[in-house]
């Protein structure tokens, strides 16, 4: 059985202190608990406070994005080793939000990919389709195409985890129903296997959408998902805290 991970994107939310004052909380609370890997990202310009924070923890850091390029002239943009210099061991890549509102494409996600991988820090890619292509029933196809655009070149598998976020449910109190959510996972770990074969079996998949403490404990019982990219939840230590719990209630690894 995979390994389960929780991953809290908090966005362009919190303050430096605040951010600090939820990391403690959360590192608090989850250093009891065993298993898993438990991840934050919070604004880049709280990473580094975080960092010091949570720092020798069983917590790690991301960030929410990340440029393709190693230093230069990219106003506004940053650098892998910037990244890694404020503790950062995840990036999240291609989210809904920086398609939608940055016109981030499929290729822009393969470079950073590629970048991540190395220069060492593991990335977590982010596929999903909109209301609209789940309605028309094209969200294979989407899903499909994003997948296969973002992986071109991409000899392996390592290090690299995936999370399926329905662009309809984020933010929305929507939420796929755990059999949606599970034959997507199941439909991109199998595209995978295509080029990958059994190395597909190591990547974990996971499901990000208002996922909270209550509708949590259904998802992880899918066998192709993983754990979760959380949002608004993450944003309160309770909430974020619970939903690691009833994981582990569920996966003892």
């Amino acid at each position: 059985m995979r390994n389960w991970m929780v991953a809290g994107n908090w966005k362009m939310n919190n303050t430096t202190g605040e951010s600090v004052v939820l990391a403690q909380s959360i590192k608090e609370s989850v250093s009891h608990m065993t298993g898993g890997d438990i991840v934050l990202a919070p604004p880049f310009t709280s990473l580094a406070a975080v960092y010091e924070m949570i720092k020798g923890s069983r917590v790690s850091l991301a960030a929410q994005n990340i440029f393709y390029e190693d230093k230069g002239a990219y106003t506004g943009e940053i650098s892998p080793a910037m990244l890694k210099d404020v503790g950062c061991a995840y990036v999240i890549i291609g989210h809904s939000e920086r398609r939608k509102y940055f016109h981030e494409t499929d290729e822009g996600v393969n470079l950073k990919i590629k970048k991540c991988l190395a220069t060492g820090l593991k990335p977590i890619v982010c596929v999903g389709e909109t209301e609209e292509e789940r309605e028309t029933g094209v969200t294979e196809f989407v899903i499909g195409a994003q997948v296969r655009k973002a992986f071109i070149g991409i000899e392996k598998l390592d290090n690299i985890v995936i999370a399926y976020e329905p662009v309809w449910a984020i933010g929305t109190g929507k939420n796929a129903t755990p059999i949606e959510a599970e034959e997507v996972h199941s439909f991109v770990r199998n595209l995978l296997a295509e080029t990958y074969g059994n190395a597909v079996n190591n990547v974990r998949i996971l499901y990000g959408g208002s996922v909270t403490p209550e509708n949590i404990e259904e998802l992880i019982s899918m066998e192709n998902i993983d754990g979760a990219l959380v949002g608004g939840a993450s944003l309160k230590s309770e909430n974020f805290t619970g939903i690691i719990r009833k994981i582990m209630e569920i996966r003892t690894c």
